[in-house]
């Protein structure tokens, strides 16, 4: 083998080498960012979660609201990328504990039994005025002594909340999207999907509870959202018989 033929051999084996070492770092940072997604989610390899559905409460038959069915298909997503498997569940089946399998539960209190239950037992310093007549308050959120009113299609809110109960390492998170129209559930849920690295690396596993807000739906969908506040404690905290209110109107 003259010198020509041995340098191109080793050529060969070098990038041979080189496009090894290369595959093997990209496999491992994959499968570590897969394995943060996965603790976040409460969702290793093949788990079974909950997908709670709410209903329209336009409508007098059982129906999904579209912004709802949108919802749906994005944490659809995200459960599929942590290889587990889902379980679609109405509001008014689901007929079991928490913990022992994450749930993702879409739709505020007038829409969702479930979500009236987990408010009641997890956030009970919010109160969501579910009254369907028209006015000021409808479907105002009262966060400890401040209250949120919305101007639909212009400023609407949504609570994005990660809950575990108990202290038991194994767990498992409800994951609740609590808004006051359909397209605002919907922003929650991209927005978690949009920002789940920097949530996780910011909560941990702890739990979270955030308020969103969503900017001129009418124009722009579900797509700009800002963040409120971080209403954890003040959300987890119960309210006291006459709680003294600020309004926050949309503008």
């Amino acid at each position: 083998m003259n010198d020509d033929v041995r340098n191109i051999v080793l050529g060969v084996v070098a990038a041979g080498i080189s496009a090894a070492l290369g595959w093997m770092a990209r496999t491992y940072l994959w499968r570590r960012k897969l394995r943060r997604k996965q603790a976040f989610f409460g969702l290793p390899e093949n788990a079974e979660c909950l997908l709670v559905v709410n209903r329209d409460p336009a409508t007098a038959e059982p129906a999904v609201h579209r912004f709802d069915v949108f919802a749906l298909l994005e944490l659809s997503a995200l459960i599929k990328d942590c290889g587990a498997h889902v379980q679609v569940v109405t509001q008014d089946t689901a007929h079991q504990g928490f913990g022992e399998r994450t749930e993702f539960c879409v739709g505020g209190p007038g829409s969702n039994r479930r979500m009236v239950a987990h408010m009641a037992a997890m956030l009970p310093g919010v109160r969501v005025n579910v009254d369907p007549e028209p006015g000021p308050d409808r479907g105002a959120f009262q966060i400890g002594s401040e209250r949120y009113r919305m101007d639909p299609g212009v400023t609407e809110y949504v609570l994005l909340a990660r809950l575990t109960a108990g202290e038991r390492r194994e767990t498992r998170p409800v994951f609740l999207f609590c808004g006051q129209r359909a397209i605002t559930n919907q922003a929650a849920t991209r927005y978690l999907a949009r920002n789940h690295e920097r949530l996780a690396r910011k909560h941990g596993s702890n739990s979270f509870v955030l308020l969103l807000k969503v900017i001129n739906s009418q124009a722009y969908g579900p797509d700009v959202v800002e963040p409120v506040a971080d209403v954890t404690r003040v959300a987890r905290t119960a309210l006291p018989a006459a709680a003294p209110r600020n309004s926050h109107r949309a503008d």
